[in-house]
């Protein structure tokens, strides 16, 4: 598509304020961690614990939480835990993800990964740990929300979390790894293994803001939608991209024989699956009006990104 050079110039301040708003989060998700980390008892799983989930890393599901939180106009205080829980689930996943025995990736964020630094056993350790802090982010007695909202959102997160949700997705795609599947066996998996994080982020978001199960529901499968948007995303990432301002290696799919929507499709029937999915996403935003503006903004970022 050929733009117009005022819209380039859109496009690239648009960039730059979403850069600048990604690592303002970050910076808030880290001091919050870092500040619990250190209030709690000290163990030799911290270190690794704090090099997983701390350095690096765009935090972009915490921005999602964040952003809609002003959908309802709930305080970013309400919202700041769960977004360190939501980073300790990630970080965790990426920490096993990148064992020799499931991807056996070595650089993650820029640096060698976890249990290159490490060891294999510390890094087992530490990203277990980080599952089961996340649940005492949530539940922390000094977390100023109702023990019936922190209950509701424990549940989902577990169940976004196990065997139903990210692991069960990291296991479906080690197993079609060089296998051939079909386009619903793929979306399944990649729904597990990104879009469930993202589903319970906005799920959180109206369980806090006390919402009907309606517009849960909405929500809820507006945020799979958005995480299945960011892996394909994710795909074309490592196929185009640079492994420099990814912070990882790229042509890792390939190589590996994973099953992806871009190798079944192929790039042009992909990029217009994804943008389709895009404007599903925004149309279903509308509704919201200027609330939305942000969150909007995000998802524009996630479809365009370069890392």
């Amino acid at each position: 598509m050929n733009y117009s050079k005022k819209d380039l110039k859109k496009f690239h301040k648009a960039e730059i304020m979403i850069k600048k708003k990604l690592i303002k989060n970050a910076k808030k998700i880290d001091k919050f961690l870092l500040n619990f980390l250190n209030k709690q008892k000290s163990s030799s799983l911290v270190r690794p614990m704090k090099y997983g989930v701390i350095s690096g890393g765009k935090k972009i599901r915490s921005s999602i939480i964040l952003d809609a939180g002003k959908l309802f106009k709930i305080n970013e205080k309400k919202l700041i835990n769960i977004c360190a829980a939501v980073e300790c689930i990630h970080s965790y996943s990426l920490i096993h993800d990148d064992l020799p025995c499931m991807d056996n990736d070595t650089i993650r964020r820029g640096k060698p990964s976890t249990h290159i630094k490490y060891g294999e056993a510390s890094a087992v350790l530490a990203g277990s740990s980080l599952l089961t802090l996340a649940f005492e982010i949530i539940t922390d007695q000094k977390y100023l929300i109702s023990s019936k909202i922190k209950s509701e959102l424990a549940r989902s997160l577990a169940s976004c979390s196990g065997h139903t949700g990210i692991a069960e997705g990291q296991e479906l795609d080690l197993k079609f790894e060089k296998k051939k599947k079909n386009i619903n066996q793929i979306i399944d998996m990649q729904k597990k293994k990104t879009g469930k994080l993202f589903y319970f982020c906005l799920y959180a978001t109206a369980v806090v803001a006390n919402k009907d199960e309606k517009e849960k529901k909405l929500l809820s499968s507006l945020g799979e939608d958005i995480g299945l948007l960011f892996q394909l995303s994710d795909d074309f990432l490592d196929k185009r991209g640079s492994s420099k301002l990814m912070g990882k290696p790229v042509k890792k799919d390939n190589k590996k024989g994973k099953s992806t929507l871009l190798k079944l499709m192929g790039d042009k029937k992909a990029f217009l699956y994804a943008d389709n999915l895009k404007k599903n996403i925004l149309r279903k935003l509308v509704k919201h009006g200027k609330k939305a503006k942000d969150l909007i903004n995000t998802i524009n970022f996630i479809f365009e990104r370069k890392y």
